[in-house]
């Protein structure tokens, strides 16, 4: 059962990485996955927490902030490093099929901790503000989701470290935003 399941990660893979290959792509996926491209995203998003919530907004902050902090610690420093799972461009049994398209990095792939951390970030807002603004659900997970697949498109995480990255995030943002919620009940923020 294993044993088929990392076949089918390798040719989901290798489709995504080679065969959606397209100079669109080629350009925009490096870039998507770039943190420091959102940065502007999440200057935005911290100013809105505080014009609108002051000293609550203080709390928002520091909260997601934390969420983030928790899944990218978890993911990249316990997780990958107790699975110890090559990336598919260190791969030998699979590198020379990769297309590499940023630098591949020395660590270790299983879990995408930019999945991780994306959809720590999507879930934890979508939590908090879904009702409020509807149209969060499809913004954010179109984002978080984005990002994830840019992962597999440059070469440096297989679908299944992304899907359980994506599930880990996702877990970890409704946690903390339940937190919130709980440790702030008079907040209104949906």
């Amino acid at each position: 059962m294993l044993e088929k399941i990392i076949q089918l990660d390798y040719q989901l893979f290798y489709t995504i990485n080679t065969g959606l290959s397209n100079p669109v792509f080629d350009f925009l996926m490096p870039i998507l996955r770039n943190k420091l491209v959102w940065i502007p995203f999440y200057l935005a998003i911290i100013y809105y927490f505080i014009k609108t919530y002051k000293l609550n907004g203080v709390f928002l902050t520091l909260t997601l902030a934390t969420c983030i902090a928790f899944a990218d610690f978890t993911s990249a420093s316990v997780i990958k490093k107790t699975v110890k799972r090559p990336r598919p461009c260190n791969d030998l049994a699979f590198m020379q099929r990769v297309t590499i398209r940023v630098p591949c990095g020395t660590g270790f792939s299983f879990p995408s901790t930019h999945a991780t951390d994306h959809f720590a970030i999507a879930l934890f807002l979508i939590t908090l503000f879904f009702k409020k603004y509807k149209y969060t659900i499809i913004i954010l997970l179109s984002w978080a989701f984005l990002i994830a697949f840019a992962q597999v498109y440059v070469g440096v995480h297989f679908p299944t470290d992304v899907l359980c990255g994506t599930l880990y995030g996702a877990l970890i943002g409704c946690s903390f935003a339940s937190f919130f919620k709980y440790k702030f009940p008079k907040l209104i923020l949906a």
